[in-house]
């Protein structure tokens, strides 16, 4: 077999593929209700001879797609759901939204059907090479938001994985060499005593009052957390909208963030108690709802160096004339100014050097993945689906999302994770070395950090 068995099968499929892509843009799903994107992926699957299963890990909208028999087990990770707020027109130069309440602002889209061809790349090489191994397609729903790996996680759906591989869409052709922050989200409530605002405020007991108080705690708090850590709120519910009426309720969903799961629960417990100091100053009750958690990331330098070998090897696709020409109007209309933008060269197609040393500073997001990582040697890598400056979760990554460009880049990481995995059927010692070293980074092992009984919900449902 050549390093470029992946390319031929997945160019082979290159219609069929960008189709399914197109089609998860066209139907942008929020978290845990992803049911047209999860049907797109599992019919695709299921035609292609993988064995299907749903609902894993209680969540609906979660399944794997498995082929093959034996040892190693592999998996390949997809992610479809989009984000709230980000409905737009494809191809468009100004924001234009396109009535739908969600887009694909971090093309998941993209990531999900990526994965896909990576799974059939290895269904077809086991296939051609009657070599014994398995390959599982995870369908992950809800990254966005509610963790649907970590529930995944938690509940022992990758317990049998002996290797990962995964992507992210983005702006530059790279491996991954960076960690991330473990995060908790939290329901914050407040309840106090509604009572009329002027003629009887002693009467009233604030939960607005609490909840403002508690934003000022975590405020001042902040200039005595790590430099790694981060947190993050929204209020979702104010307690009405009559000034002259006490509020009697108030909600707001905190996201904290820290370097580790051991650094984001010692954080979780300061805020805590500014929760409960706010509520003691204003004579509310104060309650709280685990929503959900995710893991830092837990790299694998073996996993990697083989990836980014592959990815040397493999020419990256190089944009048409036509995508250079709306990327270089929409960076001069839209993304001057952004990080690394430039109308002269759009795209950074060409392939990134690898630097492992960049892994001593974990990037200021967080990810699911994290919680996969912890359980099997994992490696990630991104591909240059958007023009430079184009931020992740904005209006002008839903309108690139169906270009030939994102689609091109989106294969290209299909066939480096395809052969990454190949390569480990291939050359089991390989293999070995990547377990050796993820079981010296892992210590002790995984704990989940989203408590048993939590189950995952649509922020829609909070």
């Amino acid at each position: 077999m050549t390093v470029y068995t992946a390319k031929q099968t997945i160019d082979e499929y290159a219609p069929r593929l960008d189709a399914a892509a197109d089609a998860i843009w066209e139907t942008p799903e929020l978290a845990f209700t992803e049911w047209q994107s999860a049907a797109t992926l599992i019919n695709f699957l299921r035609e292609e001879g993988f064995e299907v299963e749903e609902g894993i890990a209680g969540i609906a909208t979660a399944f794997s797609g498995r082929f093959g028999h034996g040892k190693p087990v592999l998996g390949v990770l997809g992610e479809y759901d989009a984000l709230s707020g980000l409905g737009q027109e494809a191809n468009c130069l100004e924001k234009k939204p396109n009535g739908k309440n969600a887009g694909q602002g971090c093309g998941h889209n993209l990531l999900g059907v990526g994965s896909l061809a990576a799974a059939i790349a290895v269904k077809h090489y086991l296939e051609e090479s009657g070599a014994e191994g398995t390959v599982i397609y995870y369908g992950c729903p809800g990254e966005e938001g509610g963790s649907g790996k970590a529930f995944m996680a938690r509940d022992h759906v990758f317990d049998e994985l002996d290797a990962a591989v995964c992507w992210h869409p983005g702006v530059l052709n790279k491996v991954r060499t960076r960690s991330s922050l473990a995060n908790y989200q939290i329901l914050f409530k407040f309840d106090g005593l509604a009572a009329h605002a002027a003629g009887a405020p002693h009467m009233g007991r604030s939960a607005l009052d609490a909840l403002e108080l508690m934003n000022i705690g975590v405020q001042f708090l902040r200039e005595h957390m790590p430099i790694s850590a981060r947190i993050h709120y929204s209020i979702i519910d104010a307690g009405g909208i009559s000034p002259n009426v006490v509020q009697p309720h108030a909600e707001a969903l905190y996201l904290i963030r820290d370097a580790d799961n051991d650094g984001v629960k010692e954080l979780y417990k300061r805020v805590l108690k500014i929760a409960e100091g706010a509520a003691l100053m204003t004579e509310t009750k104060e309650s709280h709802d685990f929503v959900k958690a995710c893991s830092n990331l837990v790299m694998n330098e073996t996993m990697q160096h083989e990836m980014d070998r592959i990815m040397q090897e493999i020419a990256p696709p190089v944009p048409n004339n036509e995508d250079m020409a709306f990327a270089r109007e929409l960076t001069l209309k839209t993304l001057m100014g952004a990080p690394h933008a430039n109308p002269d060269h759009p795209y950074a197609y060409e392939k990134m050097s690898y630097d492992f040393n960049e892994g001593e500073i974990a990037s200021a997001g967080s990810t699911d993945v994290g919680d996969a990582s912890w359980l099997c040697p994992l490696a990630q890598l991104t591909t240059a689906t958007w023009c430079l400056g184009t931020p992740g979760h904005s209006w002008q990554a839903v309108t690139q999302g169906k270009r030939a460009a994102a689609k091109e880049a989106m294969r290209y990481a299909g066939i480096i994770m395809g052969e990454t995995l190949i390569s480990l059927l291939e050359h089991p010692d390989l293999l070995e070395k990547a377990k050796e070293e993820f079981r010296g980074r892992v210590g002790k092992g995984y704990v989940a950090p989203i408590p048993e009984g939590v189950r995952p919900r649509a922020l829609t449902d909070l």
